[in-house]
Order: C-alpha cells, then sequence, then structure tokens
C-alpha cells in the first residue's frame, strides 16, 4: 500500500556515451535540489554536480526550491561545453566567403 506522506519522483543523468534514471520514493513535498541529493548519481557519474547542478523537470528548468508531485522527473543538467552565441559566432566566421580585393 503507499503512503500518502511520500511519493514516486525519477532523477535522470546522463552523458553523450551513458544515461540514467534512478527511480525512488520521497516524502511528500521534497524539493527538486533534494531529489537531486537523495539520488545515486556520484555513484554512477564522479564528475556530476547534483549540489550546485541546473535541474530541470521534464526540460522545463525549475528552481531549486521547486516542490515535486507523484511521478516528476528531476533532470539534472551538466555545464555547456561552449557558449552558444560564441559558437554561432565561430561557425559563421567559418562560413563566409573572402572578401574581394
Amino acid at each position: 500500500m503507499a503512503n500518502d506522506n511520500e511519493i514516486t519522483i525519477e532523477v535522470a543523468y546522463g552523458t553523450a556515451e551513458q544515461q540514467r534514471l534512478y527511480r525512488f520514493r520521497l516524502p511528500a513535498n521534497s524539493t527538486a535540489r533534494q531529489a537531486a541529493l537523495a539520488a545515486p548519481v556520484l555513484n554512477d557519474f564522479p564528475e556530476a554536480q547534483p549540489h550546485t547542478a541546473p535541474l530541470g523537470i521534464f526540460g522545463k528548468a525549475v528552481k531549486d526550491s521547486h516542490i515535486l508531485r507523484e511521478g516528476d522527473r528531476v533532470e539534472i543538467y551538466r555545464p555547456l561545453q561552449a557558449d552558444p552565441k560564441e559558437a554561432r559566432r565561430k561557425r559563421a566566421a567559418q562560413n563566409k566567403p573572402p572578401k574581394a580585393a
């Protein structure tokens, strides 16, 4: 029998090579950050930063203090490898035709 004082949630983390989904129960009114810290992410991904990484639920960014609901999937996001604006500038510069003399 399910305990009304608990919810079942999932925490997701992954790299390009490997992804993991952790499913477990937490007390009702737990926050997104509490879920990230409760998941055994560091066992599989020592480089993960569950204490400070940005979080989301089903692809939408949330604050650390976001109260979870039954069935939520908390996603722990990795830092960007490159600034998207800078990456676009570099691609545009590479594709620019040479100036006429």
